[in-house]
């Protein structure tokens, strides 16, 4: 089986600030993480590799060159393979700009790594919540798609997969066949360790860079990558202002309390 999964960089949301002026992030001093929503992704596809050994791990990402270190964690915990992608004409873009220039990568990636049964991704990345590239990569491939996964395992014949999905009531078991994408949520278990060997054999990896320039991807259309293809435009950034405590009140009898309550609506001019 051959698994790609897409991780991204992300800034510890614990420890952002808003700028008060600009109504910006302040990364500045910021650390930065393996998005834990891909961490789960990872981390299904690990297991499957558990019990299929031959299972092969490839993972990639899009960002700045420094995005090599989540790249390395996850060679260090379960990938055997690792690509970065990467490239000032790629700046700018939103979600649907970001998953366009991932599907044309996943497509070249293809080229040397074979066909992918299965892509995985998180349901979302913590520092735009939008959970929108994994499905957006799918539209852009043709893939069928299964969204907030918690575990999955292959079907009984082996040609898909068997996906436990998170649901409104109870948990969806869907099945789906290869090539497929799904998108994971958190489970009931945290996903594993870096192992001391498979750390120090991720450290000294050469990671493999794509999209330096983007001749690379010679039918890549560039109206649809970085900000002239971005149709989405942030205005602000801002922390929602916190409400306040409500009243509780709890008089003696109910009527007691229906008259405190019209007295305190009255005093307040609302009735």
């Amino acid at each position: 089986m051959n698994i790609l999964v897409c991780i991204k960089q992300v800034p510890d949301t614990t420890e952002i600030k808003i700028d008060p002026v600009k109504n910006t992030l302040i990364r500045d001093g910021v650390p930065s993480i393996l998005n834990p929503f891909d961490g789960y992704a990872l981390e299904a596809a690990a297991r499957l590799k558990d019990k299929d050994p031959d299972t092969k791990i490839v993972v990639i990402t899009m960002g700045p060159p420094q995005a090599n270190a989540v790249l390395k964690e996850a060679l260090g915990i379960a990938a055997d393979k690792a690509y970065l992608l990467t490239g000032r004409a790629f700046g700018g873009s939103d979600t649907l700009a970001t998953s366009y220039i991932i599907s044309q990568a996943i497509k070249k990636v293809e080229e040397t790594e074979g066909k992918f049964d299965a892509i995985f991704c998180g349901k979302q990345a913590i520092d735009g919540d939008t959970a929108q590239v994994g499905p957006e990569i799918a539209e852009h491939l043709g893939l069928p798609q299964v969204t907030y996964g918690l575990v999955c395992e292959k079907t009984e014949d082996g040609k898909g997969l068997r996906v436990t999905q998170e649901g409104d009531d109870g948990k969806p078991i869907i099945e789906v066949g290869f090539p497929c994408l799904v998108t994971f949520t958190k489970p009931n278990f945290d996903p594993r360790y870096p192992t001391i060997k498979r750390k120090l054999a991720a450290n000294k990896a050469q990671i493999p860079v794509i999209g330096d320039t983007v001749e690379e991807f010679p039918d890549m259309d560039r109206s649809r990558i970085g900000l002239m293809g971005s149709p989405t435009h942030v205005k602000r950034s801002f922390v929602p202002e916190r409400k306040k405590g409500g009243i509780i009140i709890s008089e003696e009898t109910v009527e007691d309390s229906a008259v405190k309550l019209a007295a305190l609506l009255s005093d307040a001019h609302i009735i």
